[in-house]
């Protein structure tokens, strides 16, 4: 390993492939040498990918807070008989999804618990009831976990599944659900979803299919720095493979009304400092990565800024709502004006554009 931080850090920028165990070290840094990491990921950004920052306007519509899982860093999901809980018909997505065509979007976001009753023909009706109302609109939808449920209860293969939602208007897969892609974390964290392999080997599928998906992280909860490197690891290697992911999209875990939090296992969220230094050392690790995406509703808009001269390059969507963050605590989740996202990416001395899920331009 090389002697300084700054070695470690020329050399990347030299081409160097970091080792996990190198990013362990990076993530873990704290004082000044925070800038240093961040100014080296900026760097990068600017190579790959230039000045310009991206955003999409797309409209999440939340199906359903039923859900099977009810993991503890999450404050939306109920039980049927919660009160509270929520199972949108078809007519009513239909509606929003009409809403959302008004509002201009290149992108549908369906979001919704893993609902217990739900199969295979319930997730293609969703699909294709969007798919008729917005033909032009990329409908990125199903996590892997939501996959292999659909697979599991209609006795199919999840390969099967995937061409089956493909068929029904699926633009482009969700690669949510990962959270930590450490089965020992997953098992504190959100034991009833499925696995680190299926995750991987659903995500691999989709893109064999020549689906394209997001790759995640929800971080800040109970792992430790080691588990977001092997993280980053899994995707590196499923993306070395595949090149199907269209970029990274760090999650910061928001804690106030989670059971994890109000159960004493989990911190209050991840760090300023923490923030920062996921952004950075994903852009740093990630070489085979040309986007890594700032999550605004998670991070706040300052943060957001902060994050974009980190090695981020992506604001993300309009969302128009996302109750999954306001469930959990966070404010002011809903919506960002492109407006107010081209105030901060000017106030870096960058150009805002508009772009698609695959980061075509619009």
């Amino acid at each position: 390993m090389p002697h300084s931080l700054h070695d470690l850090l020329d050399d990347t920028l030299a081409g160097h492939r970091l080792t996990e165990e190198e990013a362990v070290r990076l993530l873990a840094t704290r004082g000044r040498d925070v800038w240093d990491i961040a100014a080296a990921a900026d760097e990068l950004r600017e190579r790959k990918v230039g000045d310009t920052v991206t955003y999409i306007r797309n409209q999440n519509i939340h199906v359903t807070n039923i859900c099977k899982n009810l993991c503890g860093f999450c404050g939306f999901g109920r039980r049927a008989d919660d009160p509270g809980a929520f199972c949108d018909d078809i007519a009513t997505v239909r509606e929003k999804a009409r809403a959302a065509v008004g509002r201009d979007v290149t992108e549908i976001c369906l979001l919704s618990g893993v609902h217990p009753g739900y199969t295979l023909d319930s997730y293609t009706d969703l699909i294709s009831s969007v798919r008729e109302v917005a033909p032009g609109v990329d409908i990125h939808t199903a996590s892997p976990d939501e996959i292999a449920w659909a697979a599991e209860r209609s006795g199919v293969s999840t390969a099967e599944v995937i061409e089956r939602l493909r068929e029904a208007g699926l633009g482009t897969l969700q690669g949510t659900a990962a959270e930590i892609l450490v089965d020992s974390v997953r098992t504190v964290i959100c034991p009833n979803k499925c696995d680190t392999a299926t995750w991987v080997r659903v995500i691999r599928e989709a893109h064999g299919l020549g689906i394209r998906s997001t790759a995640t992280i929800m971080y800040g909860s109970c792992e430790s720095v080691e588990d977001r490197a092997q993280h980053l690891g899994v995707l590196r290697e499923i993306q070395d493979d595949t090149g199907g992911f269209t970029e990274f999209v760090p999650l910061s875990f928001i804690h106030e009304k989670t059971a994890l939090y109000r159960a004493g296992l989990a911190p209050a969220g991840a760090t300023g400092r923490e923030d920062i230094l996921m952004v950075a050392v994903a852009r740093l690790f990630l070489d085979n990565f040309d986007h890594i995406q700032v999550s605004w509703g998670k991070v706040g808009t300052k943060m957001a800024e902060m994050a974009l001269l980190s090695g981020a390059d992506d604001l993300g969507g309009t969302m128009f709502c996302d109750d999954v963050s306001l469930d959990a605590g966070g404010e002011d989740a809903d919506y960002l004006d492109p407006g107010e996202m081209r105030r901060i990416a000017e106030d870096l001395g960058r150009a805002l554009r508009q772009r698609t899920t695959t980061y075509g331009t619009v």
